[in-house]
């Protein structure tokens, strides 16, 4: 019966029944088949991954720190670097030196374009007190060549007894006119600022400074003869007092110290000749030293001239 059902079978194309005896023995795999058991399966596998996920992270976090370690190291300056040689010493020294040479540089470009712009400004200055000087001297000029002509007058009639009879009132109007003076007063205040603060030295132009000099070493001459004429002045009014009268020297004032002169010839107090000659000896001391000063100022106005022409040439001044 047996062997017919399996002939009939593999007539039929169905596998042969196998018995447990034809299976050979293998490994036993068992399957979950239930819910409980896929859940069992499910909570063996959890843990394991949870376990490969901690066990990862802390790789990863170590490769982390390596990776900041390594970049930390490269700034460290206790890890090991390059050592410079005498070149990269010498190079640095090289560049902080032009760094502080040309910083020097600019600071001196500076300061001499400052110096310059001072010096421009002194020198305009100077060519105003100059263009003043001259007006000055002009108007000094011509007081003095007054005085000196009607000295000369007075000097004459007092020595010329002929004369004095009828020039009486001359002697009265020139004595007290011909000797006065007016000291000359000429602006030096920019020469005196440059001189005491010890801005000279802006001048870089030796010719210029000497041209400078040379005009204002003539002012000392004017005041000395300024002086000398005031020792002759007190001089000549002692021998004055002797021959004039004060009372018509007063009436020939007039307003704001204006001389008048008399529209008569009156007598002198004296007609000694010696009196009159002692007089005139001071008349002509004093007479010098107008023509000391006279001289003195033609030269200080061409000298003071030239300077100003100069200067504003040197300078490029309008």
């Amino acid at each position: 019966m047996e062997e017919n059902n399996n002939i009939s079978a593999e007539q039929a194309g169905r596998p042969p029944k196998q018995t447990t005896e034809n299976i050979p023995e293998v490994e036993h795999i068992k399957n979950p088949t239930s819910a409980e058991e896929t859940i069992s399966s499910e909570e063996n596998i959890l843990p394991e991954i949870e376990t490969a996920a901690i066990e990862q992270q802390p790789t990863a976090n170590n490769q982390q720190t390596e990776n900041m370690e390594v970049h930390h190291h490269a700034h460290d300056p206790a890890a090991p670097h390059h050592k410079k040689n005498w070149k990269n010493y010498f190079w640095e020294f090289l560049m902080l030196f032009l760094a502080v040479f040309c910083g020097f540089l600019a600071e001196y470009q500076l300061e001499h374009v400052i110096e310059h712009q001072r010096e421009k400004q002194y020198i305009e200055s100077l060519v105003a007190d100059l263009k003043s000087d001259q007006e000055v001297l002009s108007t000094h000029i011509e007081h003095v060549k007054t005085g000196l002509s009607m000295m000369d007058s007075m000097i004459n009639i007092l020595n010329t007894p002929a004369q004095l009879k009828n020039n009486t009132a001359n002697l009265y109007f020139f004595a007290r006119l011909a000797p006065r003076l007016s000291p000359l007063s000429t602006n030096n205040r920019t020469f005196e600022q440059l001189k005491n603060s010890g801005n000279f030295r802006l001048i870089r132009n030796l010719n210029t400074s000497n041209k400078i000099m040379t005009y204002y070493e003539k002012f000392p001459l004017t005041r000395l003869l300024e002086s000398v004429n005031e020792t002759e002045f007190t001089e000549y009014k002692k021998a004055a007092a002797k021959i004039f009268d004060p009372m018509l020297f007063l009436n020939s004032e007039g307003l704001n110290d204006e001389i008048k002169r008399l529209n008569y010839n009156p007598a002198l107090r004296t007609t000694d000749n010696e009196l009159l000659r002692e007089f005139s000896i001071f008349a002509v001391y004093m007479h010098g030293t107008k023509k000391g000063m006279l001289t003195n100022d033609e030269i200080l106005k061409i000298t003071g001239a030239e300077l100003i022409a100069y200067l504003q040439k040197e300078y490029h001044l309008e």
